[in-house]
């Protein structure tokens, strides 16, 4: 297998490899462009990203964005994210439809072996699922492997490290389900 594939598979990895670092180098040069570009012109603003990332429709995301690669994130109809969003994306990120996004929201699905030998030489990924009708908060950090259901409020600040169910209002960190919908 390639470094590519075996990241994309969720395996160990070496992230230095050529082909993986001139991808990173790629998405960092869109954000980049992004990141820059004129903020009333929000049409050609979304153009540049829409040649890194899959945006089903009216997707709308706020300077600043950071992404490791791109070609792994795939969002839905009606996407807005407040600013600074950043996906780490070494896996599949999947966000569905009607989907809203607070400022400093961060998606993880890459992580490192606790072993410190192996953590200098790879890294690896779990991909990361947000369904429909979703809202998370500001500074909401979402980790490696997580699936959030369809109908969910995540309350700013939380960390989700673990799955959170269709219709639930989820909270703090760890997030937790505190009610439902």
């Amino acid at each position: 297998m390639t470094e590519k594939e075996k990241m994309l598979a969720g395996l160990p990895y070496d992230a230095w490899e050529d082909t993986l670092l001139n991808d990173r180098m790629n998405a960092k040069a869109i954000c980049h462009q992004f990141n820059l570009a004129d903020p009333t012109k929000l049409d050609e603003r979304m153009a540049i990203l829409n040649e890194l990332l899959c945006i089903k429709d009216k997707g709308h995301i706020e300077p600043n964005f950071f992404c490791d690669y791109g070609y792994n994130i795939e969002i839905g109809s009606n996407f807005y994210s407040n600013h600074n969003l950043t996906i780490v994306d070494v896996c599949k990120v999947t966000i569905g439809n009607n989907v809203l996004f607070g400022p400093h929201v961060m998606i993880s699905t890459g992580t490192h072996p606790i072993d410190p030998i192996e953590r200098q030489k790879t890294e690896f990924g779990a991909s990361i699922s947000i369904g429909n009708d979703v809202w998370l908060g500001g500074n909401v950090s979402v980790l490696p492997g997580v699936r959030i259901g369809n109908n969910c409020v995540i309350g700013a600040g939380s960390v989700v490290n673990r799955d959170i169910p269709d219709n639930s209002v989820a909270v703090g960190n760890p997030c937790r389900v505190i009610k439902s919908v």
